[in-house]
């Protein structure tokens, strides 16, 4: 499930990683160039709740596959596809792809990982080394080869598909059922909303940065392409690692204590990336990634637990509409960008995890539906929360 998250979400990381490009060979503006990542989200950010709630009521393992391929078609025909509207067409059924994998993968990931932190943990590192990966996939493809060699980037899908249906076949009944099956508490519909205000907040942040922190970068140090992809790469990499330690940070502290501190965290270090000149910005660059990506897999797993009679929707939010809202900021931070400066576009993104962390602030931990079983089975054994 892991590898297989990798191969999709690397998909995410490549229409941000394809931005540079398209302003280098097609002179798109800030503000089209933005329209791109926009158009990976919207569709996305609309379509993801719906699939969450068609997995609370049936399983749909053989979507897993299927929206693997759809991901990768999307971006490996963006390249090749000329004029501005065909690219935001593909693009767009690419972002369908990906909102169709999530909520499914994260009900099947759920299962296996019989409420374990670090495994979810091991699930999100997946995709966040997908993120990961991108920019160098797309580096070694289009920068040799130029936007028409694009194609190239469907391989990651064709083995993405394969190991999502290795998975399921492997995993047995506890990925192939499950869904509408009885769930045991009741909803949490108000933490579930400010865990969600929070999500919107890291979202519009990691979306922006990833638009334009390749640019940005290559503007303040003075360096080319490469310097501009390293950064890219330092953000999704950072992340990759940051995911794991949030398992096991979670397994220590509780998941709303990390979650909180990762987002103060996140003020500080976005700030000093937007305003330190020069190669320190690559140190802000990985705190950022650390403070973005650390709370990620306790996300999903809280917003789970805040509603666990709706698990798939639950998914569907934290991973797609949420996440999704960064996509429909991005182009008014491209507009701002064109009428200013893109270090004057990115200044508000400091404000917003400080406001996250406000929306966190009081908010209880949930009682995993794991533990609520055993509580109920057996009510004298002391639960862990």
């Amino acid at each position: 499930m892991s590898l297989g998250h990798a191969c999709v979400d690397v998909y995410q990381g490549a229409v941000a990683a394809l931005v540079p490009y398209f302003v280098a060979e097609r002179a798109y503006s800030y503000a089209a160039a933005s329209g791109v990542v926009l158009a990976a989200s919207l569709l996305s950010s609309l379509v993801q709740p719906l699939f969450g709630a068609l997995t609370d009521r049936w399983a749909m393992p053989w979507l897993l596959p299927l929206s693997a391929l759809t991901a990768g078609a999307g971006v490996a025909l963006s390249g090749v596809t000329g004029s501005y509207a065909p690219t935001l067409a593909v693009v767009a059924v690419s972002g369908v792809g990906v909102a169709a994998y999530h909520p499914e993968a994260a009900r099947v990931a759920r299962a296996v990982a019989r409420g374990r932190h670090t495994a979810m943990g091991w699930f999100s590192f997946g995709g966040n080394a997908g993120f990961a990966l991108a920019p160098p996939l797309v580096f070694a493809v289009v920068a040799t080869g130029g936007l028409r060699a694009s194609p190239l980037l469907v391989v990651p899908a064709l083995a993405g598909a394969a190991l999502c249906a290795a998975a399921v076949r492997s995993a047995g009944p506890g990925a192939r059922g499950g869904g509408g099956s009885v769930a045991v508490g009741e909803d949490d519909w108000g933490s579930f909303l400010r865990l969600s205000g929070a999500v919107a907040c890291r979202s519009v942040v990691f979306v922006g940065l990833s638009t334009f922190v390749s640019l940005y970068v290559r503007q303040r140090t003075g360096g080319g392409e490469a310097a501009g992809t390293a950064a890219l790469f330092v953000l999704y990499a950072g992340g990759a690692v940051g995911t794991l330690a949030g398992g096991r940070l979670a397994e220590r502290y509780g998941r709303t204590t990390v979650v909180r501190r990762s987002y103060a965290l996140t003020v500080l270090a976005v700030a000093g990336l937007v305003l330190v000149p020069g190669p320190p910005v690559y140190l802000f660059v990985a705190l950022t990634s650390a403070g973005l990506y650390v709370p990620f897999s306790l996300h999903i797993t809280l917003g789970q637990d805040f509603l666990p009679r709706r698990v798939g929707t639950a998914s569907g939010v934290t991973l797609g509409l949420t996440v999704s809202v960064g996509g429909l900021a991005a182009p008014a931070l491209g507009a701002l960008a064109d009428a200013t400066s893109l270090q004057a576009a990115l200044l508000p993104l400091v404000a917003l995890p400080a406001l996250g962390r406000l929306l966190l602030c009081g908010l209880r931990e949930p009682v995993p539906p794991e533990a609520a079983v055993t509580e109920r089975a057996d009510p004298q054994k002391p639960v862990a929360r």
